[in-house]
């Protein structure tokens, strides 16, 4: 009788322990998701596309010999400013100059022959026209003017071939005296050696066959940064476009620069692989080159491609996606946010706002594009539509007014942990976390 107490005191701890843990518990689930916040205000927004390349002359001539020889003369180095006209280098001259005299020898020799047929010629037509006068004067035979005729059209035939000849001669000589004078080469253009490949003695082969660059002349005053752009954003890109561009070599300069060319066929690299990626080139004329800028230099450029000055906006990180289905309230696995990785599973809290599912419209992709708003102690999706955007800005089109408090922060509770109308705690002491990847173009 005496153990009947204690078992029944016993219970009672049990209980209170256990109606205690349910309590703290449900406290614990039930605790409110800290956030950040600010409030929707018109901004500048710049959009632009970033692209990668390498700095190069807007004009450079690059230097090849016509003939093959070996160098005997460089007259200039690298780095060595040049006029137009100046003496760059000399090809060993001597095998020409044997074609070239030899080619004269043919041409005299030609011309010789040809007098010699042109004299036979002369004495053959006197022989045929005398021959002519005698048969009308009965004192020749017909047959025997026949042959005389015949004989002269010969001599005819082998004048104009002769006169040919001399014709070809003279071509050869021609081009034996043209490839003598290519063994000279002079700058083409007032500019800067920028790239010098060759030195004396060594051979000079001739670009007919294969590109052999002795030597690249630049006019490093006006440069250009040559860059690939993706197929994507190429139809943004259009001539006269501003940009700035970011030298590896200079990290303190950032250079201003406008789009002067854009490639009409695309560059495909690892076709047919997973790999494949295609991009357009297009070149930036740099507004003020530093004298420091030199040619192969790698540069990252971003070409602003569209502008609003007040357009209305807020943090790019804020904008989020989800399906009607988890905006309702129904569970499941939150949209994927602006970082492109699935979050895991995100059940309603009990005191989740149950928004009816035809108030959201999704795109063809089944998500969407809310931004959760402050309202009171709760976190409220709105969908919204959206424009351009920055690094750090998006323009919101639709669904929100200037003034709404939006959740900017933290980056996991707006991609993965808020759902709609969950009790939210305000604490704008903490910095609001970038996005881990830019948002992809609308």
């Amino acid at each position: 009788m005496k153990k009947k107490p204690l078992l029944i005191g016993a219970a009672i701890l049990v209980v209170a322990a256990g109606a205690v843990a349910v309590v703290a518990a449900r406290s614990h689930r039930e605790k409110p998701l800290e956030v950040q916040t600010a409030q929707v205000s018109r901004q500048k927004i710049v959009q632009k596309v970033d692209a990668t390349g390498k700095i190069q002359p807007k004009t450079q001539v690059k230097i090849s010999a016509d003939v093959s020889a070996k160098i005997t003369k460089l007259a200039v180095v690298e780095g060595q400013w040049v006029e137009k006209g100046a003496f760059l280098l000399e090809l060993d001259r001597q095998r020409y100059l044997a074609i070239v005299e030899s080619a004269e020898a043919n041409v005299r020799s030609a011309e010789a022959d040809a007098a010699l047929v042109h004299e036979n010629l002369v004495r053959s037509d006197r022989e045929n026209k005398r021959s002519k006068e005698l048969v009308a004067q009965n004192l020749e035979s017909q047959s025997s003017a026949e042959d005389k005729q015949a004989a002269y059209q010969v001599e005819v035939a082998r004048y104009d071939s002769a006169k040919n000849q001399v014709e070809r001669a003279r071509a050869a000589l021609k081009q034996a005296r043209d490839d003598l004078s290519k063994t000279t080469i002079y700058a083409p253009m007032s500019g800067t050696i920028s790239d010098l490949n060759k030195e004396e003695g060594e051979i000079a082969i001739g670009s007919q066959f294969q590109p052999d660059v002795i030597l690249v002349i630049a006019d490093l005053s006006q440069m250009e940064a040559q860059v690939n752009v993706d197929e994507n954003d190429i139809v943004s890109i259009a001539v006269g476009q501003e940009a700035e561009i970011e030298v590896d070599a200079l990290p303190d300069q950032v250079l201003k620069g406008t789009v002067s060319e854009i490639a009409n066929s695309a560059n495909v690299a690892g076709a047919g692989s997973s790999d494949q990626k295609t991009e357009f080139e297009i070149k930036i004329a740099i507004t003020t080159p530093p004298a420091t800028l030199r040619p192969g230099m790698t540069a990252t450029a971003g070409i602003f491609t569209k502008t609003n000055d007040s357009a209305m906006s807020v943090p790019i990180q804020c904008v989020a996606v989800r399906t009607p289905d988890q905006l309702a309230g129904k569970g499941g696995k939150p949209g994927k946010g602006q970082d492109g990785k699935g979050p895991g599973k995100g059940d309603k809290p009990k005191d989740a706002a149950a928004a009816p599912a035809g108030e959201y419209t999704a795109d063809k992709d089944g998500f969407v594009e809310i931004v959760f708003c402050l309202e009171g102690t709760k976190a409220v999706a709105r969908q919204v539509k959206t424009g351009i955007q920055s690094d750090e800005l998006i323009e919101v089109l639709s669904g929100l007014n200037e003034g709404d408090t939006v959740v900017t922060g933290s980056y996991r509770a707006i991609s993965k942990d808020l759902v709609n109308g969950a009790v939210v705690k305000v604490n704008n002491d903490i910095k609001p976390e970038k996005t881990e990847q830019a948002r992809g173009s609308q």
